[in-house]
């Protein structure tokens, strides 16, 4: 399926636990961020606007911004853990700007059916939605808690980084789904081979 035309859940994944993660993921196993429809996709899907927010001012600079913050995220969180002993000073004072920005502003109107509603007072600009994204990376790393439970995905090459909240701290994948139905096939195929010899 095409992803300029149309998204589906494995093409647009929100299951790190953090918005900066998500983002983070859409560069495996390809680029899933290739048009401007599939960003404005990800912006609602991940929460940074309400469903039904008009986002047909967005153009091929936000898909810039957007990669371009994205690529700060990755020398910040390199395989999902701390950068310690390596360079990231220009990665770190980068989202420390971009985190500058004024969040879109959100305010409460009644719905249909007469309970409030969230909508934005206006059209969300680039900078403000990059800004939300960038204040999450700041929240998370300067967080120990959070930062302690970042893991790697243990699925065979896959570099997806994820906050582990599950019970015990024991999750493997970042998809029971997609990892770790991978894995399960393939460690029943190495049984069933086993067997056979």
């Amino acid at each position: 399926m095409a992803l300029g035309t149309a998204t589906v859940a494995y093409e647009l994944r929100f299951d790190s636990g953090r918005t900066c993660l998500d983002l983070l993921a859409t560069t495996h196993p390809v680029e899933r961020l290739d048009s401007v429809t599939v960003l404005c996709a990800w912006i609602t899907r991940a929460g940074l606007v309400p469903d039904g927010t008009p986002l047909t001012h967005a153009d091929a600079s936000w898909l810039v911004g957007f990669r371009e913050l994205r690529g700060r995220i990755g020398q910040l969180v390199p395989g999902g853990l701390a950068p310690e002993g390596r360079p990231y000073d220009v990665a770190l004072a980068r989202v420390n700007e971009i985190a500058r920005a004024a969040p879109p502003a959100p305010r409460a109107v009644p719905g249909e059916d007469g309970a409030l509603v969230r909508e934005l007072a206006g059209p969300p600009a680039c900078e403000a939605l990059l800004g939300a994204v960038a204040r999450d990376v700041v929240e998370l790393l300067t967080d120990p808690v959070a930062r302690a439970g970042l893991r790697q995905c243990e699925g065979d090459n896959c570099p997806i980084v994820y906050l582990d909240t599950s019970r015990g701290r024991r999750r493997r994948w970042c998809s029971s789904e997609v990892c770790g139905n991978r894995e399960r096939v393939a460690r029943h195929r190495r049984r069933a081979a086993l067997a056979r010899a």
